[in-house]
C-alpha cells in the first residue's frame, strides 16, 4: 500500500510518501511560504523522487490537528479534493499521536505535547497497547504546568515517557520539577511528522479504520480567534 502523508498543522509541516509503512521520500516545510503555495510542489517532489505517479497512491494520511486553523484547513481540504478525484480512502491522524509514536522510553504511559502559543500547549496522554498507542482522555490545549499535572493524574502514579519538539514549554514549571525528581525527562523528537503520520495512517487503513472526504473533519481543540473575539464582543455589548 502506497500512502501519501501530509502535515500542515503548524509552520513545521511536511509531506512524506510511504510504501507498506516504509519511508520512500519526505519533504519538510523549511520556508516562510504559505502552505497554499508550498504544498503541491512538495507533493510533486516526493512523488518524483519515488518514481510514483499520483494515480498510483492508494490512500492518504493527514494530520487532522490539533494545530493552527489555517494550516489544518489547507491539509484537510487538499486531501478531500484528492479523495474525491481519485476515489481513495483517507486516514485522519492525530498530530499528538504522531509525536507520541516517536517515544523511545519504555514507560507504559506516553505524554506528548507541542507549543500552542499564548502560554499554552497542545497535549495528549497515551497508554502503550501492543505495538501501538491508546489515548487516555481527550486531547487538550492547556497551560504547560496544568498539562504536567493532568498527565500525572491520568498516569495514576505510573512512570511517564514525555515527548515533544518543544521541551522548553514545561521545563520551568513547578509541576515539572516533581517529575524530574522521579528521574523523568522530556525526549526531544523530530518536528518532521509526516513519516510518523504515514505509518500510523497505514496501520489504520490496514485495520479498516478509514474515512472519506465527506466524513473527514478537523480537530482544532482550541476555538479560532474569530470565534473568541466575536463572542467576547457580543458579551460586551
Amino acid at each position: 500500500m502506497i500512502v501519501l502523508a501530509i502535515d500542515t498543522c503548524d509552520l513545521r509541516g511536511s509531506v512524506a510518501l510511504l510504501r507498506d509503512g516504509e519511508l520512500l521520500a519526505v519533504a519538510a516545510h523549511e520556508s516562510t511560504e504559505d502552505y497554499s503555495i508550498w504544498l503541491l510542489p512538495a507533493v510533486s517532489q516526493v512523488l518524483t523522487a519515488s518514481s510514483v505517479g499520483m494515480a498510483a497512491v492508494d490512500a492518504y494520511a493527514v494530520a487532522a490537528g490539533p494545530g493552527s486553523f489555517t494550516g489544518v484547513r489547507v491539509g484537510l481540504t487538499t486531501v478531500k479534493a484528492w479523495s474525491e478525484v481519485y476515489r481513495k480512502s483517507i486516514a485522519a491522524v492525530s498530530r499528538m499521536e504522531a509525536v507520541a509514536a516517536q517515544a523511545t522510553c519504555e514507560a507504559p504511559i506516553v505524554a506528548a505535547f507541542a507549543d500552542a502559543h499564548r502560554g499554552q500547549v497542545f497535549g495528549a496522554v497515551f497508554r502503550r497497547k501492543g505495538a501501538g498507542l491508546e489515548r487516555i482522555g481527550d486531547e487538550m490545549v492547556i497551560a504547560p504546568g496544568k498539562f504536567v499535572e493532568s498527565a500525572a493524574e491520568l498516569a495514576q502514579g505510573g512512570s511517564i515517557a514525555w515527548v515533544s519538539k518543544d521541551a522548553g514549554c514545561v521545563l520551568g514549571e513547578e509541576a515539572w520539577r516533581a517529575r524530574e525528581r522521579r528521574g523523568e525527562k522530556v525526549e526531544p523528537v523530530s518536528s518532521v511528522l509526516a513519516p510518523a503520520i504515514g505509518r500510523i495512517g497505514w496501520a489504520q487503513l490496514a485495520a479498516g479504520r478509514n474515512t472519506d472526504a465527506l466524513a473527514l473533519d478537523a480537530n482544532y481543540v482550541r476555538r479560532s480567534d474569530a470565534e473568541i473575539f466575536w463572542k467576547g464582543g457580543a458579551a460586551s455589548r
